[in-house]
């Protein structure tokens, strides 16, 4: 097994100089990397030849590669040109990279969602680099009249020895657009790989520290308004009536309007879900102005259904809990005969409330769509859904709706949720004139769409000796059913039942990063830690004779189990041998963890500082078993924000409400990490096993909370049962 290893220090993160004034500079170490090197610019080109639809070559050599998934802070617009490039044979330095629009006829699955980006495209990126290669190649061979097997392609140069032919992809170019697509071409070895497997720095690295016009909060276009929003105060109510005459006439105010962005017919998409149908819109010439005239207007709400409170979900979902599931998810053996066989029982409740998305970048969207035609362009997860809403809503056919993406100022699976688009279009349409859509914080905050609020209860059953006999869970989501009853115990306990619950609520809910798995990683994995000590066993011994039953004598069918326990229990050793958690220091402040979701494998280990009365996270170390690694050093900066998100929101964040409405709308209530509180170190070491490439942007959040909880357990002597851990008692720094 081949390690790739990398590492984050937060004190060697920022650099900083002292000025004359006192003041400081902070900058970055690749900082330099934005300005280009002579070799790296060339002339302008005269004329760019389309080989397919993934790429483009100019007559001086430049290669142009699109990137057709939504770039939302995961590095894919760099990441997915790479696995092109290696296998066209070019020189990275001659790459530029564009963000692709929307086009389902060329590209598929051009969604940001599930960390499966690379995992979905993989194989066809490959294909659109070798097929191109494989154009070149041809035309050269034509051109030279030699046999096209006894020519190479290295670096953006083709060459045939025996000839004593070469040329450069850009003298090969306008041919090459005209060759046969061929119907199979040969991909490369994974071990000829040169591009793939290296360190290649954000493309878009330079117009982020320069300040350069690319997220959907920059557009500027001529003749555009700006529109806002005001939604129902609180869930269960819905727009009445209003009074907008005075408004109107405030500086600046073009229109104030109510909107009815679902009417009955539209057909909506899964990616409408929590849309508020009724709205107010007001149309102006600047944000201030709109802003000013959000706080002069005055609506009336009206109730619909109940106004729901926290205290009523968690009595709910704590309902629902001690009731018994009519057909349970799974079950393996007789769970009941174990419990009363068994010398031990331990039980344990876990929650986790209501979380907001917060993405640095309000939710915003450009529209300009008169009867004819629609042109959007904006941050979204989901553009191929949006223009299947936006065709319904706006009564306009597909391609008569063209829908470009800007670069995301985060996502988290708020952008998802498509909404925002559509409520521009449709006030564009009613404006018959440009209009960029802008939320203000509070907007997007108390909107909905949040991660759900949760409850699980564990129930393990222990023999005389210590082994694990019965394994029953129960949980419940609102709108959600929370448990995957197929992962990690399933198949390593003779003795299995999973039950779970949803409770409808008219909080809307959806995808925050990590679905379920966000929340039931850490209960799971901070049960079996207590699990093991009534054991008395090592918490990672424990777990390593789980997987080895499921590797040697799996319960059940082997097939329905989502994971593979070789694999399980290969990242726990890796991390176990990493920290040197088997060298006496297993018994130190420190937690340990191990989860599987998005196909990928994560198992960390956290040390806590010595200061008991506010402890801080000095150490992370992280095994990450995701097959092949595309840019290392993308995937180490997705493992370490993973990791600090996982801390910050298990430690820090909530959503309360008291009668439907939010009572946290900005920073100032709503508690999220700070830079002194993210850990001092991180370590990651990747396997290196050849396997495609699966999940990455996700997979490294949902276990840093167990192994936190178990931390913080082994610092103060009190385990964590209730997130955020800071309402427990303020034992985080």
């Amino acid at each position: 097994m081949t390690l790739i290893k990398t590492s984050y220090n937060r004190r060697s993160f920022l650099k900083s100089s002292t000025l004359a004034g006192g003041g400081m500079i902070l900058g970055f170490s690749w900082l330099a990397s934005c300005k280009p090197t002579p070799e790296q610019i060339k002339s302008i080109p005269k004329e760019w030849f389309n080989i397919n639809g993934f790429l483009k070559i100019a007559d001086n050599g430049l290669v142009t590669i699109m990137s057709p998934n939504p770039e939302i802070g995961q590095n894919v617009k760099t990441s997915m040109p790479m696995i092109i490039a290696d296998e066209l044979g070019v020189d990275w330095k001659d790459v530029v990279v564009e963000q692709a629009p929307l086009n389902t006829d060329i590209f598929q699955r051009q969604l940001a969602g599930g960390s499966q980006s690379i995992r979905a495209g993989w194989s066809g990126l490959r294909m659109a680099g070798a097929t191109a290669k494989h154009m070149l190649v041809a035309a050269a061979a034509d051109a030279w009249q030699v046999d096209a097997s006894e020519i190479t392609v290295d670096n953006g140069v083709i060459s045939h020895t025996a000839s004593d032919n070469s040329a450069g992809f850009g003298e090969m170019a306008s041919k090459a657009a005209t060759m046969t697509v061929p119907e199979e071409v040969a991909l490369k070895e994974t071990s000829d790989f040169n591009i793939i497997g290296t360190d290649k720095r954000n493309v878009d690295g330079p117009n982020l520290v320069t300040g350069k016009p690319l997220f959907g909060i920059d557009i500027q276009e001529e003749g555009m308004m700006i529109a806002m929003i005001i939604h129902p105060p609180a869930f269960g109510l819905t727009y009445k009536s209003m009074d907008a005459e005075a408004v109107k006439s405030m500086p600046g105010i073009k229109d104030v309007f109510p909107i009815d962005v679902y009417p009955e017919n539209v057909e909506k998409q899964w990616s409408d879900g929590g849309a508020i149908a009724k709205l107010v819109a007001i149309v102006g010439d600047s944000t201030w102005q709109c802003m000013q005239a959000k706080k002069a207007l005055k609506v009336e709400w009206e109730e619909t259904s109940t106004l729901e409170s926290t205290e009523g979900h968690d009595e709910a979902l704590t309902k629902l809990l001690n009731s018994t599931s009519k057909k349970p998810a799974r079950k393996d053996g007789d769970v009941a005969s174990a419990f009363r066989k068994a010398d031990k029982i331990i039980e344990r409740t876990y929650s986790a409330p209501f979380l907001a998305h917060n993405t640095m970048e309000p939710m915003n969207f450009f529209a300009d769509v008169n009867g004819e035609r629609a042109l959007l362009n904006g941050p979204i997860q989901t553009p191929e859904f949006l223009e299947k809403t936006l065709a319904s809503r706006l009564g306009l056919p597909v391609e008569k709706i063209d829908i470009k993406m800007t670069r995301m100022g985060g996502g988290f699976g708020r952008r998802l949720y498509g909404t925002f688009g559509v409520e521009a279009a449709v006030i564009s349409q009613k404006m018959q004139a440009p209009i960029k859509l802008v939320y203000t914080r509070e907007d997007d905050m108390t909107q909905g769409t949040y991660r759900p609020t949760y409850k699980v209860k564990y129930k393990a059953a222990l023999d005389k000796e210590g082994n694990l006999l019965a394994w029953h869970v129960k949980g419940a989501g609102s709108n959600d059913d929370l448990l995957f009853e197929n992962r990690f115990p399933a198949g390593a306990v003779d003795n299995y039942l999973a039950e779970k619950f949803n409770l409808e609520t008219v909080v809307t809910t959806g995808a925050w990063r990590a679905p379920r798995s966000n929340f039931v990683a850490g209960a799971e994995q901070a049960f079996i830690d207590e699990v093991a000590e009534a054991a008395g066993k090592d918490p990672i011994e424990f777990r390593l004779e789980l997987f080895d039953r499921a590797i040697k004598n799996p319960v059940g069918e082997p097939e329905k189990n989502d994971y593979d326990p070789e694999r399980y229990a290969g990242v726990l050793k890796l991390v176990r041998d990493k920290s040197g958690w088997s060298n006496g220091q297993g018994n130190a402040k420190r937690g340990v963890s191990a989860y599987y979701c998005h196909n990928s494998y994560v198992a960390q280990v956290l040390d806590l500082n010595d200061d008991t009365d506010a402890p801080k996270v000095d150490k992370v170390w992280c095994a990450v078993d995701c097959g092949i690694v595309i840019n290392p050093m993308a995937a180490k900066n997705q493992i370490e924000g993973g990791i600090i998100d996982g801390i910050g929101h298990a430690t820090y964040s909530e959503m309360t409400f008291e009668n439907g409405q939010p009572q946290h709308k900005n920073f100032d209530t709503y508690r999220l990490i700070r830079h002194k509180e993210a850990p001092k170190e991180i370590e990651t070491f990747f396997v290196d096993n050849g396997i495609d490439p699966t999940g990455l942007g996700e997979p490294s959040l949902p276990p840093i909370i167990g192994a936190l909880a178990n931390a913080l357990y082994k610092a103060t002597g009190q385990r964590h049962y209730n997130q955020p851990f800071i309402t427990e008692k303020s034992v985080i720094g």
